[in-house]
């Protein structure tokens, strides 16, 4: 407890309650914001799952498609930044345009969502980096071993402060590019037997399952509206999250698409459907082992274990400054929205992130049923569920922030100033609409599961049920405490107002 004045006192919970200014640049944030997109993970694992579940030869025009769309909602997200600096974001921005009921429904679904996201790719990590130690070390492990050790490694790291996170993100998300690229330039190099063909960009070749497959791609755009959660920490945050919105944007639309399509030449368009299905994530390592050999493939394969420790440590990032945001708005106890003295990091965020973590991995781990079950149990489970459920509850926010910023700006009259962004958000929102419910209506393809299987509901129901407890959530602070209704998505004011509502009633 600190000493002092009262004013002294009353200061230093006030910086308690505020991540601290200027940390962060425009490369760090970057650097952070896109590599929760994992490159080696989308290319050897999403773009694999895509070409051999849907059968679309066409994955290419789908990121061009996504690009488009991602970029209209970019637009009204990234004015909103301008106006509205606070590390919870999604919700901040439905609140300041929706009211705080659907405010404090987001903080939820967002709460869940991102922790759903990180829960899978520790699944995933932990089975992959299990399957290199065997293969090339002899040592044999269960997955949840590394799985577990990683949540500890994200967990220090995530006490720390977001310069050192940066710099181990971008050093990874580095050799991660050059590594694709490397994929890249040597599968158009060295086609399939088709030659280099532009038919992955033929319209036609999207047949009638665009809406699920956009839904597959979707995922490997998560990540690029996460600048905005970094606002309160960088420095001219009315410039630097506009413009990391869109570069992040920009960069995986273009750096997937050609990828895809390198994919594509490399295996040969009239192939790539049947080998995807046939080698599944091993897709890629096998046609860079045929054309660069095996020691490439290997380090390359290295290099997709670590890209995924990158994306988890980016999510972990997240989760704990929503976590932060919540606390210090009254939506999660006090102790989650106070920074740690010196680093100003939410520290607090980062232990409840990294306990919650802890127990979804032990969870998967004793219902996996090994050894008599299925030891693929930690992807087609733990990353394919709580992916596709992640990925559900991000769409539901990116659409629900699509039409915050159009209330945002009509009640503050600026609509004929903002009519341009307004319109492409309206129109981004619509689309993600359309999106979110070729998702749950097609849930089971998503999943590869049964169609009469019950997972088809149960998943994408706990989107829905994150939406109604948040709404009853927002409502019942509504009635029996207003102050901290009125204060959701103002950030460190909400602190402010809560204290003057107690010193009235008191």
């Amino acid at each position: 407890m600190p000493t002092g004045t009262t004013s002294e006192i009353s200061t230093f919970k006030g910086q308690e309650r505020r991540l601290r200014a200027d940390r962060i640049g425009l490369a760090g944030l970057l650097l952070s914001v896109v590599a929760a997109s994992a490159p080696l993970m989308v290319t050897a694992g999403v773009m694999p799952t895509t070409y051999g579940t849907m059968g679309i030869v066409g994955q290419p025009l789908l990121f061009v498609i996504l690009g488009v769309v991602l970029t209209l909602f970019s637009f009204g997200y990234a004015e909103m930044s301008r106006h509205v600096h606070n590390a919870g974001a999604f919700y901040a921005y439905i609140a300041r345009g929706l009211g705080g009921t659907a405010g404090a429904a987001a903080s939820v679904v967002a709460l869940v969502a991102y922790s759903a996201l990180q829960f899978g790719i520790y699944g995933i990590f932990g089975f992959e980096l299990a399957g290199l130690l065997d293969k090339h070390l002899g040592i044999s492990i269960a997955w949840w071993v590394p799985a577990l050790a990683a949540v500890l490694a994200v967990g220090v790291l995530g006490w720390l402060k977001i310069d050192l996170n940066a710099k181990v993100l971008g050093a990874l998300l580095l050799v991660e590019c050059v590594m694709v690229v490397v994929f890249d330039f040597a599968g158009i190099a060295s086609p399939g037997k088709e030659g280099v063909s532009f038919h992955a960009f033929d319209p036609t070749t999207l047949g009638g399952g665009l809406g699920t497959a956009l839904c597959f791609t979707i995922a490997a755009f998560v990540g690029f509206e996460q600048a905005a959660v970094y606002a309160e920490e960088t420095s001219r945050p009315q410039v630097v999250v506009a413009r990391v919105t869109f570069l992040a944007v920009g960069f995986v639309a273009l750096f997937f698409a050609v990828s895809s399509w390198a994919l594509s030449v490399a295996a040969g368009p009239g192939s790539v459907v049947g080998l995807a299905r046939e080698q599944g994530p091993n897709l890629l390592f096998a046609l860079t082992e045929d054309r660069l050999g095996g020691a490439v493939a290997d380090v390359m394969h290295v290099f997709y274990v670590t890209g995924m420790f990158a994306a988890m440590l980016s999510f972990h990032n997240v989760v704990a400054r929503y976590a932060f945001a919540m606390g210090r708005e009254g939506l999660l106890p006090a102790a989650m929205g106070r920074t740690t003295k010196g680093s100003g990091a939410p520290a607090h965020g980062s232990l409840l992130q990294s306990a919650v973590s802890v127990l979804a991995v032990v969870l998967f781990a004793v219902t996996d049923g090994r050894p008599n079950g299925d030891p693929t149990a930690p992807i087609q489970r733990l990353f394919t569920w709580t992916g596709n459920v992640g990925a559900l509850g991000v769409i539901v926010l990116m659409a629900a922030a699509s039409a915050a910023v159009i209330a945002f700006f009509v009640r503050r009259g600026a609509a004929r100033a903002q009519a341009p962004r307004l319109i492409a958000s309206g129109l981004a929102g619509l689309a993600l609409l359309v999106i979110g419910c070729y998702a749950v209506k097609d849930f089971d393809v998503l999943l590869g599961a049964d169609p009469g299987s019950p997972l088809r509901w149960i998943l994408p129901g706990i989107i829905g049920a994150a939406v109604v407890a948040g709404i009853c959530f927002g409502v019942v602070l509504k009635y029996l405490r207003p102050a901290v209704h009125a204060g959701i998505g103002l950030g460190n004011q909400a602190f402010q107002l809560e204290k003057a509502a107690a010193s009235e009633t008191g």
